[in-house]
């Protein structure tokens, strides 16, 4: 995977003979996998790539529409069989989005082409089959399971793996937690506890408590009275590591931020990069759980 800034990870994938590569995001919170395509006129399209289907022999054509709205960002398309190939695993006849229509400018600056949902079938669009699914499906993986290590440093070491565990990431043992739904990779939190300045983030999940250290979402900064809420002024005082996001424009954007995400049990909390980065993730679809073993 490829980090941009630290906030997010994404990575090559092929689809088509002969192969049209496509950078995507693994979303372990959506299903569905689509790119661009020749279709789109959209501006966010003209800044990507895009999936001619005249060029693929291999690709199958349907007359089903697809529409998907994100926190940010949405596409509506039409839906198309083909090869996909996922770093050396290749998957035939999946199924896949290609986009028409990608309003507004949150895909234009994005520096991916589409995305690739990781996420139950129960929540994917138009009911696409998503890629892990098939990847099942077609025993194309020895283990019904994908991990994730999101790496501190700036630019590389990140990956997802999908139907193993690497065990030089699991030194300090794995806790198992079951999923409360089938939809995301959703589980029940007992709670959260922070205290006193600058503390740790401790999470307590089926009885066990996960933290998050000061230094993965803190940093100094020189500030200015008057900036408004959230706002900075100054260059960061280089703490590379930490969760937010310096973008070319000199400004900061918090790791850690609100977000309303309605779900039929309740609220849901998004533990995203900040919290990934500190933990090596396995996403476990043979028993449905989710595995999380603390970085050393």
């Amino acid at each position: 995977l490829t980090s941009l800034c630290q906030n997010e990870y994404y990575g090559t994938i092929s689809i088509g003979t002969p192969a049209q590569d496509f950078a995507v995001v693994f979303d372990t919170g959506s299903s569905n996998l689509w790119v661009p395509s020749i279709y789109c006129n959209s501006w966010a399209c003209s800044n990507h790539q895009r999936f001619n289907p005249t060029k693929s022999s291999t690709f199958i054509s349907t007359n089903e529409s697809l529409s998907i709205y994100y926190g940010t960002g949405s596409m509506t398309g039409v839906l198309g069989y083909d090869t996909v190939t996922v770093s050396e695993i290749e998957v035939l006849n999946q199924i896949f989005g290609l986009s028409e229509t990608e309003p507004g400018e949150s895909f234009y600056f994005a520096p991916f082409d589409g995305i690739l949902g990781l996420a139950f079938p129960s929540i994917a669009s138009s009911g696409a089959t998503p890629v892990f699914d098939n990847m099942m499906a077609q025993h194309l993986v020895d283990n019904d399971l994908f991990s994730v290590y999101l790496s501190k440093d700036e630019e590389s070491g990140s990956f997802v793996l999908f139907g193993a565990i690497d065990s030089s990431y699991t030194s300090s043992g794995i806790q198992w937690i079951p999923l409360s739904a089938e939809t995301y990779w959703q589980i029940t939190m007992d709670n959260c506890d922070s205290a006193s300045s600058l503390p740790d983030i401790i999470f307590y999940i089926n009885g066990y408590s996960f933290s998050v250290p000061p230094s993965a979402y803190v940093i100094e900064v020189s500030t200015t009275p008057g900036r408004g809420p959230g706002g900075v002024s100054g260059d960061p005082e280089l703490v590379p590591s930490v969760g937010f996001l310096v973008q070319n424009q000199g400004t900061c954007s918090l790791g850690i931020q609100s977000m309303s995400v309605p779900t039929e049990s309740g609220e849901l909390w998004i533990l995203g990069d900040v919290f990934i980065r500190e933990y090596y993730v396995i996403f476990d679809r043979a028993t449905n759980q989710v595995g999380l073993s603390r970085l050393l």
